[in-house]
């Protein structure tokens, strides 16, 4: 007669068990998270807020300056976005401060060339036309004193070599 290997006496395999999971394909919805705006072109607190010439422009008070957020959409061009608003040939004022976002090229009237791309610290003398460079908008973080930039600053009040 043969024997009968009881349950408990018989070989375990060594191999692990795989056992398959069916997951339901329902998934419950996730609380939705609000979209974090882009703190560099988000609403400033305390800051004056305008639109001139397609510019977007901020502007907070800081002693006896101004810290100012400019940002350009793509496309802008100061003679043909700012020049019929200001009425001079080219535009007067300082630009000093830094470049955060985009890329800007600056012509003189003598030829002279500056191409800026962020990030960068940037000095523009007055009397010049700019425009962006590319899809991308320019953001740009200026420092002025109103109609006292150009001598506070020890900036020369055009452009010279």
């Amino acid at each position: 007669m043969a024997k009968k290997a009881s349950r408990s006496h018989a070989k375990k395999s060594k191999r692990p068990t795989t056992r398959r999971v069916v997951r339901s394909k329902k998934r419950t919805a996730k609380p939705s998270t609000p979209r974090v705006a882009d703190p560099l072109v988000a609403l400033m607190k305390g800051a004056e807020r305008r639109e001139v010439g397609h510019v977007t422009l901020d502007v907070v008070r800081a002693g006896a300056a101004r810290v100012k957020r400019m940002v350009y959409p793509p496309g802008f061009r100061w003679s043909k976005d700012m020049k019929p608003i200001v009425g001079t040939e080219y535009c007067m004022h300082a630009h000093v401060g830094f470049l955060a976002r985009g890329e800007i090229h600056i012509e003189y009237p003598d030829g002279c060339v500056v191409e800026c791309r962020a990030p960068q610290a940037i000095a523009i003398d007055p009397g010049h036309d700019g425009w962006v460079v590319g899809k991308q908008p320019v953001v740009l973080i200026e420092f002025d004193f109103e109609g006292d930039t150009i001598q506070r600053l020890g900036m020369p009040d055009g452009h010279r070599h």
